[in-house]
């Protein structure tokens, strides 16, 4: 009877250790990312890479700055402006960091709307994000615009250490590029969401399936991650 009873008996599985039971669980799609959808698995993946880019800029901007035996420009005078007569340091880099800090508020705000299908605000949402960010990058404009004038090129400047301009250019202009992408893809998920698209399933560009609005909380993903790159940029470059 007991060894009727022990064939009876259900066979367990002992769950695997060590790295062939790590590659079990993250090379089952019953365990890892179950319930993410392609699309947002694909948007982190990219900033992923895209972290990896900012962090390789940020990284040699603090080389060249602690490297450098010629003094580095005080970004307090190199940034400021004169406003009635009053000499502010960073005035203009303060409400650029607190218009797009804000535009997250509003961003986070649309996502909440979006998945509860309210179309009206979600757009509306959605358009108010797309004007910070278009507000940013006029002001981004005009900060070049500014330092170009005051002699300040890739290959020198005024102040000091000739990698200052270099370093600026590349690191505020490929941030301002990010900037002017999300704002182009907001405006398009905006309309689309205006339109209806999500509600109806129509074909086409950044659509998704019928009453889905899961391309909001990836534009959401792809905005929260600009805004949180130029938090790096205003303590390296504009405190430092």
């Amino acid at each position: 009877m007991e060894g009727i009873a022990q064939a009876q008996a259900p066979a367990t599985m002992e769950p695997a250790g060590g790295m062939q039971g790590f590659v079990a669980d993250w090379s089952s799609d019953q365990r890892a990312f179950k319930n993410v959808s392609w699309g947002k698995a694909m948007m982190w993946i990219f900033l992923l890479s895209d972290t990896f880019i900012f962090g390789c800029f940020l990284l040699s901007y603090m080389t060249v700055r602690m490297s450098t035996t010629v003094p580095w420009p005080n970004p307090s005078e190199v940034f400021a402006l004169e406003i009635a007569g009053q000499h502010l340091p960073l005035i203009l880099i303060a409400i650029m960091t607190f218009v797009l800090i804000t535009s997250s508020g509003t961003m986070a705000m649309a996502v909440n709307c979006g998945y509860r299908r309210d179309r009206a605000r979600t757009a509306a949402l959605l358009l108010v994000t797309a004007l910070f960010g278009a507000a940013f990058v006029g002001m981004q404009a005009f900060e070049w615009t500014k330092l170009i004038h005051e002699g300040v090129r890739p290959w020198g400047n005024p102040w000091g250490a000739e990698q200052f301009g270099s370093a600026f250019f590349m690191i505020t202009g490929f941030h301002g590029t990010h900037v002017t992408i999300g704002v182009i893809f907001l405006l398009i998920v905006a309309r689309k969401v205006w339109r209806g698209d999500y509600d109806t399933g129509r074909p086409g560009f950044f659509t998704s399936r019928k009453g889905r609005y899961e391309i909001v909380e990836i534009t959401g993903l792809y905005w929260h991650f600009v805004d949180l790159v130029w938090v790096f940029i205003f303590a390296l470059f504009y405190l430092w």
